[in-house]
């Protein structure tokens, strides 16, 4: 056992202990146990088990969000400073200052990523159960928690005619005539993989973010992931088995139900959907909710009504020159 299966192993038991646990409970309602669909909604249902496990993590990744939107003058006005100074110690004193700022506002660059890179280990679990279902069906073996019997019903079971551990890139592994099945439902579930993963990143550049964060470098970045990560996945799907697509647009389609709660409920201040959603209330007769953060309408206001106040304090305070009594000749 090499070193990437060592670490490998305990994730493998756990993604089989919670797919055979939805399986024995799927089979125990009556459902086949042999069925291509019992073993697909067991692996929906490991979705929904490290989804909702993630649910802190996600709420950290929005206060983080939040915290690299708001930092964004910050950032500039650092960058503004150290324009130029291309020393190693105006890069170092550029460094610590934005660490600094990093740490003021209880976040980093990389909090975006955290729920992804946590769940990377089960998706590569998940990869190697079921890229070696039909292997250990012809040797005997079983697959984590998963025994011998259940790895030859799953290497049996398929949708669509489609088998669950055959991919686009290397075919049905059992040898079965569903070649055209398997292409057909890969490229159905590739295209849904990664335009549910766009149109989730998409609605966060659009909707969700306050205009300072939009032209910062901090976009730019944003812009680059929005493209580079469903290409990636898009291309990396081809290898993947359908079991495993299943898994993986399952769980962006979580993200984005998720992301569009969030948007519309808990929009970032200052962003589109802050603005609507104040709108949305206003409509309704209802306080500001976004912490005294208004649209640019009623911050105009706010302002000319401070504005005016102070000038009639200024007139109350103002004092009438006196005449002086003549006297009297």
């Amino acid at each position: 056992m090499d070193f990437f299966e060592t670490i490998m192993f305990p994730f493998k038991w756990l993604v089989s202990i919670i797919m055979v646990g939805f399986h024995e409970g799927l089979s125990f309602i009556g459902l086949p146990a042999a069925n291509g669909w019992t073993w697909t909604l067991s692996i929906i249902g490991l979705v929904l088990v490290i989804r909702a496990a993630l649910i802190p993590v996600f709420v950290k990744q929005i206060k983080a969000q939040r915290g690299m939107q708001l930092l964004q003058p910050d950032l500039k006005k650092l960058q503004t400073k150290y324009k130029g100074k291309t020393d190693q110690l105006s890069r170092q004193a550029m460094a610590q200052e934005q660490m600094a700022l990093y740490k003021k506002h209880g976040t980093n660059p990389f909090s975006a990523c955290l729920p992804m890179l946590i769940q990377m280990p089960f998706f590569f679990a998940l990869f190697q159960v079921l890229s070696g279902i039909s292997t250990n069906a012809k040797q005997g073996q079983g697959v984590g928690a998963m025994s011998h019997e259940q790895v030859v019903q799953f290497d049996s079971s398929s949708i669509f005619g489609a088998p669950l551990s055959a991919s686009l890139l290397h075919g049905d592994p059992s040898g079965g005539n569903s070649a055209v099945a398997v292409w057909v439902l890969s490229i159905i579930m590739i295209i849904a993989m990664t335009a549910s993963q766009f149109i989730t990143q998409k609605q966060i550049m659009a909707k969700n973010m306050s205009e300072e964060a939009m032209a910062s470098p901090f976009m730019r970045q944003q812009k680059m992931m929005l493209y580079i990560l469903p290409l990636v996945f898009g291309i990396g799907g081809i290898n993947f088995p359908i079991g495993v697509l299943i898994y993986w647009t399952t769980t962006n389609l979580w993200t984005m139900g998720q992301q569009f709660f969030v948007i519309r409920r808990m929009p970032t201040p200052g962003s589109p959907a802050a603005k609507a959603l104040e709108e949305r209330r206003a409509a309704k007769g209802l306080p500001p909710l976004l912490g005294g953060k208004k649209t640019a309408a009623a911050d105009a206001a706010a302002e000319a009504e401070a504005a005016a106040a102070a000038a009639a304090e200024i007139r109350a305070q103002r004092v009438q020159p006196q005449r002086k009594n003549r006297k009297k000749k």
